[in-house]
């Protein structure tokens, strides 16, 4: 159970991250910062709540099922995605530094592995044998 309380709680924040720097970046770097890096940074909103719901996902799947390491290393796959993908994109939006952009595959192969990893947690959830 502390497993899935600490994912529900990292997702939350997640979600309440991604609306602060979302509503700062459409407010407060707009005209501001270049076009490209302000779309830099809308991608990086909406890959951190997109993965904040699914860290999310893995916390009500560990609630269920505390023994499934799979949905955990997901979570922990994601939150790592999340802080290589969605911050280099948004450091490298504030700096201007494009040399961070050298992060972010990892951390989208990070992320990707989260979703296979999900994948198969949930799968072996729901079988007979678990």
């Amino acid at each position: 159970m502390r497993a899935a309380r600490q994912w529900l709680t990292v997702g939350a924040v997640c979600g309440f991250v991604t609306v602060a720097l979302g509503a700062f970046g459409a407010h407060g770097l707009k005209g501001r910062i270049a076009t490209d890096l302000l779309a830099n940074w809308g991608t990086a909103a909406a890959y951190l709540g997109m993965h904040g719901a699914a860290i999310l996902t893995c916390g009500l799947l560990l609630l269920q099922r505390p023994k499934t390491p799979l949905v955990n290393l997901a979570a922990w796959c994601f939150l790592i995605g999340i802080a290589l993908f969605s911050g280099s994109l948004f450091l490298m939006a504030l700096t201007g530094e494009r040399m961070l952009g050298i992060l972010t595959p990892f951390g989208g192969i990070a992320l990707l592995a989260g979703w296979v990893l999900l994948a198969q947690g949930a799968w072996r959830t729901g079988s007979a044998g678990d």
